[in-house]
């Protein structure tokens, strides 16, 4: 499971008997090691990731099998299986209103 808010990302993957749980992706060329999930009390293993806006492909490795997020913003045939999708979009910019704008020039 992922939640994106603005560019954070957590991964969430539910593997409450695994020793290790490693998150892998285009975002860090595939390195099964490189990016340790933490083990939650509830059974979750999560990560935190800041990613740019775009789309992304990944997987998590709970002893040494692989797995598909099937919550994820979907999912799309890989190299090796299927593989998670995670959207990060461009980040809104705050408008100032023209009320707010001749406030700030009158200051």
């Amino acid at each position: 499971m992922i939640t994106v808010q603005n560019q954070r990302v957590e991964f969430l993957f539910f593997r409450p008997h695994a020793r290790n749980v490693f998150l892998a992706g285009d975002f860090n060329e595939w390195c099964q090691g490189d990016l340790p999930m933490t083990a939650q009390p509830d059974g979750y293993w999560r990560a935190e990731l800041r990613l740019p806006p775009g789309e992304f492909r990944f997987r998590y490795c709970a002893d040494g099998a692989w797995y598909a997020d099937y919550a994820a913003s979907g999912v799309t045939p890989g190299r090796f299986g299927l593989d998670s999708v995670v959207r990060v979009r461009q980040p809104k910019l705050a408008v100032a209103t023209s009320a707010e704008f001749v406030g700030a020039a009158v200051a």
